[in-house]
């Protein structure tokens, strides 16, 4: 842990009561030790020998060659100090290692802080004293000793980092806009008193700054203040729109997936058929509809004129969620069948699937157990990718089937614009979108025994 920056600044601040107690400790080692005074004789040594001075005379002369033959001139009171410089450097090297080998050659080791801590966390006694001040730090190198907890972690703190760095974007971008929430909800006829106690209630009259902290503390503690229009408390209103999306996102998403798999691979192992090139062109359709197109085609010809299914939709009904989701997974679908197709014609052309094959393993075998497996990455990442793009893009979906989630909640607030309101919503759909990402490389772990092996050497 030590060899990280990251993790050495860690685990000292986790552990600074224990650090202390080793650093004392350390002290009185170091002070007891006479590696001192072996490294101080065998400097004597080195000196009275001459080698100090043999090394300044060397050092002169290779200097003086070297300006001899670039053209240099350079005074000798620089090139004696330049000598001394280089001889220091060299001379300590050398005792250096002179100092190593001894202890080597003695069966030594030196004092150092992190010898010194080996010692002590060898003690039983020393463990149990050290335990609860010591428990953060204990704990991180719990983490650290397993690969995959700390796989978690890291992406975890990547996480937080990511949520933070979008508010902080997405506030200073609302902070700069032109548009005045103040006069655009009290109207053309407030007057500049109303106006500027309006900003005073929600603290827009307050610097930069301190918005911004007010912002970002609010999204630390969950509580992202009253929305601007309506004066509803935003993070009540998030979680009561959020679910709504997420839901939809989760089955949309799940639906395509179990039809754009078994599609990508026949039409892998079918290249150049009526099969695949059947699929790849409903595929090809899917990416180029437009959602809000696509949606008034279902409404018109599902609703109003066959009565089929609702045209808005009713959490209390579940035939209203069935166009949503449709409309929803057509683009997920699609691009998932294109890129199942294309990653599995890459593998099963690949020298150990013919080994395979070769070894008398069924066909079916050869394509589940090494095919598709090895295939799942890319495959992965855009599923990834489109869930993240479905929850910042279902808010057209939810306007045209009146669906009341936190897309068109966005949409709604960001023309005002309530600054509280459109936070609240992009740090709940980055929250999501993280936690999907954190999903999906613990998924590439599972998936690639490549990248298992990486986790363990890191």
């Amino acid at each position: 842990m030590l060899q990280h920056p990251a993790y050495r600044f860690l685990l000292l601040l986790a552990g600074a009561p224990v650090t202390v107690i080793v650093g004392l400790v350390y002290l009185y080692r170091r002070k007891r030790n006479d590696h001192q005074e072996l490294r101080q004789s065998l400097e004597r040594e080195l000196l009275e020998s001459g080698r100090y001075n043999r090394i300044l005379s060397e050092m002169k002369e290779q200097l003086t060659r070297k300006h001899q033959f670039f053209n240099q001139h350079v005074s000798q009171k620089q090139l004696e100090h330049e000598a001394e410089r280089l001889t220091a450097e060299k001379f300590k090297e050398e005792l250096q290692l002179r100092f190593e080998a001894n202890l080597e050659l003695h069966n030594q080791t030196r004092v150092t802080l992190a010898e010194t801590f080996r010692k002590l966390i060898d003690s039983p006694a020393f463990l149990a004293v050290s335990f609860l001040p010591g428990i953060l730090m204990y704990a991180l190198m719990g983490i650290y000793s397993n690969a995959y907890l700390k796989y978690i972690l890291e992406r975890l703190v990547m996480t937080v980092f990511v949520i933070f760095g979008v508010a902080f974007l997405v506030f200073t971008i609302l902070y700069i806009s032109p548009l005045n929430p103040a006069a655009n909800i009290l109207g053309e006829t407030a007057t500049a008193e109303q106006i500027a106690a309006f900003n005073k209630l929600y603290g827009l009259d307050q610097p930069y700054l301190v918005q911004l902290w007010d912002t970002l503390k609010g999204i630390l503690t969950f509580d992202l203040g009253k929305s601007f229009a309506g004066n509803e408390d935003v993070t009540t209103a998030i979680a009561n729109k959020f679910p709504v999306t997420m839901t939809l996102t989760v089955i949309s998403t799940i639906v395509a997936v179990l039809i754009a798999l078994p599609i990508g691979i026949i039409s892998a192992t079918r290249p150049n058929s009526f099969f695949d090139y059947t699929f790849m062109l409903i595929a090809l359709l899917g990416l180029s509809i437009p959602n809000f197109w696509q949606g008034l085609i279902f409404i018109l010809n599902f609703s109003i004129k066959l009565h089929w299914l609702p045209a808005t939709y009713n959490p209390q009904n579940w035939l209203s969620m069935i166009m949503p989701i449709v409309v929803l997974g057509t683009g997920l679908t699609a691009a998932v069948a294109r890129m199942t197709r294309s990653s599995t014609l890459e593998v099963i052309h690949e020298d150990y699937i013919t080994t395979a094959k070769a070894k008398g393993l069924s066909r079916r075998h050869v394509l589940w157990k090494h095919a598709v497996g090895n295939a799942l990455i890319p495959i992965i990442t855009v599923i990834g990718l489109q869930f993240g793009g479905m929850l910042g893009g279902a808010a057209v979906t939810e306007k045209v089937f009146n669906i009341n989630g936190i897309g068109s909640y966005i949409v709604d607030k960001q023309f005002i614009p309530d600054i509280p309101a459109i936070m609240g919503g992009v740090v709940y759909t980055a929250i999501a979108i993280s936690i999907v990402n954190v999903v999906i490389d613990i998924l590439y772990a599972l998936f690639d025994p490549r990248i298992r092996s990486k986790m363990k050497q890191y």
